[in-house]
């Protein structure tokens, strides 16, 4: 499952492309502004690329308000990104020279004298200022103060089947304030949010699955059932547990010992304590010991319906068990986001980035690319860098629809699994065998077909494709040096010739037919809440799963933090016994497992549902040998975690 930043994933095709600063070392920084008059500084990005003169429907009231954030840029925004590279790149004589959360902020972070300029200008405007933190300036008035403000008009625009505010050309900042402002989000009023990316049922209402299942893959044939790519297939796994995942990824001896894991979601489950003791208990994971699990939490939650806050629930649940399962000594800390807004989900990596709360960040959600806007983009990687001068790494899943085009109409990926500066987690789907020993892996993409009246067929077999890793090209973030001599040319120049960012960089399981079980206090019909366990897939259990492989890489190499692990992931690629190389058809012939589900997620009351789901076949994504957009560079193999051990 994987909560994806935008509960809406209209396809927008974006025109705007995310300029680069000198000094921004091709790793994809968006620049804050350029020069457009003598007096003004335009914030690029900063009008939707859906604001065009046909969608345009008039001036928006002068005395409608508006509420926004104006980022900082503070003092030395090149010299951020250059840092954040140096210490992170294995080959840098600056690599592991990791700055306190206090010493980043005091020669990356905006002065004094920054945000006072910032402020009155914004007050002179007529707006008024609501608030201040290290990062950005929060204002709020009607639409003329905004428009003085940010020297452009704001107008509605017609973007799908409905209406919202946005410029009508590039905001703009006086020029006295050129390199103090990043960019200002809130002038357009589409929704900008995310969803939490998973193959999860509401986890308010009760979900079961049904048998019979695998304890182990292959371990249970279905005999009685049609033949899938000519020979009997095996039922779908019950769920993974902690210790056939540990085996699959090298764990070895480690745990995790004395490393912190931050994971952000929206919102927060009410029982994640007592669901994650109880399922630990169950499974055979190490006990939580007491303050092992934090939460650290909004004052208050907002947008509850829209973003469907109880459907988060679940997504934190499986976060949680999933890096403890893997990394059952880890500390893990709970980051939850006021709504599912890209403003608090910000507001979420800065809470972890400003007190460095954890060295590694998992984050099971996103958006389709075309519903960023290069100014969320630049407050993004902002935080990434800030958080890589640091020694943290962010690790983002990479969607659950394939190449997006059954979803939105167009191939695009995910973001911001597409920033540079993260490291974005494809998905598999995995073979654990008997005695834990890993078999193979294909990158997840699934075709269902259902059972027929009779029995005796699969319906249009292979049948539709329903869900897969998400990857592919970027369009609008160039490519990262790392990935240089690593990421075929056709991939990386498919949308130009310059070439640009590719997802993933690393993939773990994800299909949720060869998926994680997973424990969570739910909702029955009679009304009574009860502990109950079911099986879950998506790129929001590779997240974790990585994050939680990460810490064991980090102990491995005595407790020194890892940072942003891109620069290292990619120097490794090609090294003996360290990636298992994912491909679509690891043992010669079609694979494919049978599922059989209660039509009503709960019981047999209204029959059953079986069907056979084909594995690797993820879209027009393909899973090869050697670096792919479904799987990057492959999967930890056992020598994954042992290769960062220090020699």
């Amino acid at each position: 499952m994987r909560s994806n930043r935008a509960t809406v994933r209209a396809g927008v095709s974006m025109a705007a492309t995310l300029p680069m600063i000198a000094g921004a070392l091709a790793l994809g920084i968006p620049a804050a502004h350029a020069a457009d008059s003598p007096a003004r500084t335009t914030l690029k990005g900063t009008q939707p690329a859906w604001a065009t003169a046909k969608a345009d429907k008039g001036a928006t009231a002068n005395s409608a308000q508006v509420k926004a954030r104006v980022y900082l840029a503070g003092r030395d925004q090149a010299g951020l990104a250059a840092y954040a590279r140096a210490v992170s790149d294995p080959s840098s004589p600056l690599y592991g020279k990791f700055l306190s959360a206090k010493k980043a902020q005091a020669r990356f972070g905006a002065t004094k004298a920054q945000v006072a300029a910032v402020k009155s200008w914004l007050k002179s405007a007529g707006l008024t200022v609501t608030g201040v933190t290290a990062h950005y300036v929060t204002v709020s008035g009607d639409v003329s103060a905004a428009e003085k403000a940010f020297g452009t008009q704001l107008h509605n625009f017609a973007k799908g089947s409905k209406t919202y505010r946005a410029p009508a050309k590039a905001a703009t900042v006086p020029a006295a304030l050129k390199g103090a402002v990043l960019t200002v989000t809130g002038l357009d009023t589409a929704p900008h949010k995310s969803t939490h990316d998973d193959q999860l049922p509401p986890p308010d209402a009760v979900f079961k699955n049904s048998g019979p299942f695998s304890s182990y893959y292959g371990s249970k044939i279905a005999s009685t059932l049609p033949d899938a790519y000519g020979q009997k297939v095996p039922y779908a796994i019950k769920g993974y547990t902690g210790k056939q995942l540990r085996a699959a990824y090298g764990a070895g001896t480690y745990t995790g010992k004395h490393v912190r894991i931050a994971i952000t979601d929206a919102y927060a489950s009410p029982t994640i304590a007592y669901d994650a003791g109880k399922y630990a208990l169950k499974h055979g994971d190490a006990a939580w010991k007491t303050g092992q699990l934090h939460q650290v939490l909004p004052k208050n939650y907002t947008k509850t319906e829209e973003c469907g806050a109880a459907g988060w629930y679940g997504e934190e649940t499986l976060d949680v068990q999933a890096v403890h399962a893997v990394a059952p000594a880890a500390d893990v800390t709970y980051v939850g986001a006021a709504s599912c807004y890209d403003d608090d989900l910000l507001d979420s990596l800065s809470k972890i980035v400003d007190n460095h709360l954890a060295d590694i960040v998992s984050n099971s959600w996103g958006d389709i690319e075309a519903n960023q806007t290069p100014d969320l983009a630049a407050a993004y990687d902002q935080v990434f860098q800030l958080g890589a001068v640091q020694g943290i790494g962010f690790y983002f899943s990479s969607g659950d629809n394939g190449d997006e085009v059954a979803n939105t109409g167009v191939k695009q990926v995910d973001t911001p699994a597409n920033s540079a500066w993260v490291t974005a987690v494809g998905g598999t789907s995995l073979a654990v065998g008997k005695g834990d020993k890993y078999q193979w892996e294909t990158g997840w993409g699934t075709e269902k077909a259902s059972l027929s009246a009779d029995g005796k067929s699969w319906t249009n077999f292979p049948g539709a494709y329903t869900s897969g890793a998400g990857g592919g090209t970027s369009k609008t973030v160039p490519q990262p040096y790392y990935q240089k001599n690593v990421v075929p040319k056709a991939l990386a120049t498919a949308n130009n010739a310059a070439g640009n960012r590719v997802v993933p960089d690393i993939a773990a399981i994800a299909d949720p037919n060869t998926g994680f079980l997973v424990g969570q206090t739910q909702t029955f019909p009679d009304g009574s809440e009860k502990y109950s366990e079911y099986r879950i897939g998506g790129t929001s259990l590779a997240a974790p799963v990585i994050a939680a492989v990460q810490a064991l890489a980090q102990e491995a190499r005595g407790g020194k933090a890892i940072g942003f692990a891109n620069p290292s992931i990619y120097a490794k690629y090609g090294k003996k016994g360290v990636f298992h190389d994912v491909t679509d058809n690891p043992t010669g012939s079609g694979l494919a497992v049978v599922r059989v589900d209660f039509a009503n997620g709960l019981n047999a009351a209204d029959g059953l549902l079986t069907s056979v789901r084909s594995l690797g076949k993820d879209s027009s994504l393909s899973a090869v040998k050697g670096y792919d957009d479904v799987t990057g560079v492959g999967s930890p193999a056992n020598g994954y975690v042992q290769s960062y051990r220090r020699r």
